[in-house]
C-alpha cells in the first residue's frame, strides 16, 4: 500500500529564480529566505527522505471544466516563462513521471463522479509553479507528477479532490511526497509601484490586512489547525489567495481536511513577493 511520507505548502515565487546577484540587489544586500529556505528543505529533509514521486499541486496550472493530472513517462524541454521571460527564460526539464499513478487518481475519480483526468498529451504546457521547485528539489531519477487548480471549483470540490488523490496514493506501492505550489494572499502593488516593492520585508504586502490574515494562518498551519484554516476560507478569500488557496486546500484533502493535524515547520521566513505572501511550511518527514 501506497502512503504520503511529507507534504509541504511551498512557494515558487519568481525571485527564487533569480541570479543571486540579482536578488541581493533587490533584497538590500541579504538573499531572500524563500530561496535559502529551500535549499536547507532540501539539505535536511529531502536528502534523507526515502520516496518514490512527487505530486505538485500546481497553482499556475489553470483549469476549467476538470482538474487534470499528467500522466505523462517523461516531460523534457525548454521552459520560458510568458509571464516573466525576462526572469525565467529556457530553462532546461527532464523530468519523469508516474502514469501508473495518474491512471489511478483519473480511475478513482470515475468511480466517485469527481472532474479529475489524466492526460499525457506531449504538447500539454508545463508551468513554472512546477519547474522552479523541481529545480530546487528535484532529482533526476524521481517522478513529478503535475495537478491542475481547476478555476471552477470551490473549496469543498478541491478538498474532495485531494480526498480523491489521497486514497488513489493509499492503492498504490508508492511512497509519495506532496507539494502545495503556490503562495498565500495574492495581490500584487500597481505597476508603477512593484519595482520599488521586490525586497522580501513583510511591511511591502499590499495590506496590513493581507499580511494579517496570511500570519494567522500560518500560525494555524505551525500548530496543525487545518481545521481552522478549512473553516474560515470565505473570511480568507476576501484577501485573494493564490488561486483561491486550491492548492492547500487539495493538499489538505489528501491528508484528512478538517481531521488533519499536521503541524508545519517553517522553512525561511513569511516574506513579500511584489505584495504578495510567501510562506515555505513542511508538514512531516
Amino acid at each position: 500500500m501506497g502512503e504520503v511520507v511529507g507534504a509541504g505548502l511551498l512557494s515558487h515565487a519568481p525571485v527564487i529564480m533569480f541570479p543571486e546577484a540579482m536578488r541581493l540587489q533587490e533584497n538590500g544586500g541579504r538573499d531572500f529566505t524563500l530561496v535559502t529556505g529551500l535549499e536547507q528543505l532540501r539539505s535536511e529533509v529531502m536528502e534523507g527522505l526515502e520516496y518514490d514521486t512527487v505530486v505538485v499541486f500546481d497553482s499556475h496550472w489553470a483549469t476549467t471544466t476538470e482538474a487534470v493530472i499528467t500522466s505523462h513517462a517523461r516531460r523534457e524541454g525548454l521552459f520560458t516563462s510568458d509571464e516573466m521571460p525576462g526572469a525565467i527564460s529556457r530553462l532546461p526539464y527532464d523530468v519523469p513521471g508516474d502514469p501508473e499513478l495518474a491512471e489511478a487518481v483519473a480511475k478513482l475519480a470515475g468511480e466517485r463522479s469527481l472532474w479529475v483526468s489524466a492526460n499525457d498529451d506531449p504538447y500539454l504546457p508545463i508551468h513554472y509553479a512546477t519547474l522552479n521547485l523541481w529545480t530546487y528539489l528535484g532529482k533526476p531519477e524521481k517522478p513529478w507528477v503535475s495537478v491542475s487548480v481547476c478555476q471552477t471549483a470551490t473549496t469543498e470540490d478541491f478538498l474532495r479532490m485531494g480526498a480523491c488523490v489521497g486514497e488513489a496514493i493509499g492503492s498504490v506501492e508508492r511512497r509519495v511526497l506532496l507539494l502545495a505550489s503556490g503562495g498565500l494572499s495574492h495581490r500584487f502593488w500597481p505597476l508603477a509601484e512593484l519595482r520599488n516593492r521586490m525586497a522580501g520585508d513583510p511591511a511591502h504586502i499590499v495590506t496590513a490586512e493581507a499580511r494579517a490574515a496570511d500570519e494567522q494562518r500560518i500560525t494555524w498551519l505551525e500548530e496543525g489547525r487545518h481545521d481552522r484554516v478549512i473553516g474560515t476560507m470565505p473570511e480568507y478569500l476576501r484577501y485573494a489567495p493564490e488561486a483561491r488557496f486550491g492548492h492547500y486546500l487539495m493538499l489538505a484533502g489528501a491528508l484528512g481536511g478538517k481531521s488533519w493535524r499536521g503541524r508545519g515547520r517553517r522553512f525561511g521566513e513569511y516574506e513579500n513577493g511584489i505584495g504578495t505572501g510567501q510562506v515555505h511550511v513542511w508538514f512531516g518527514g
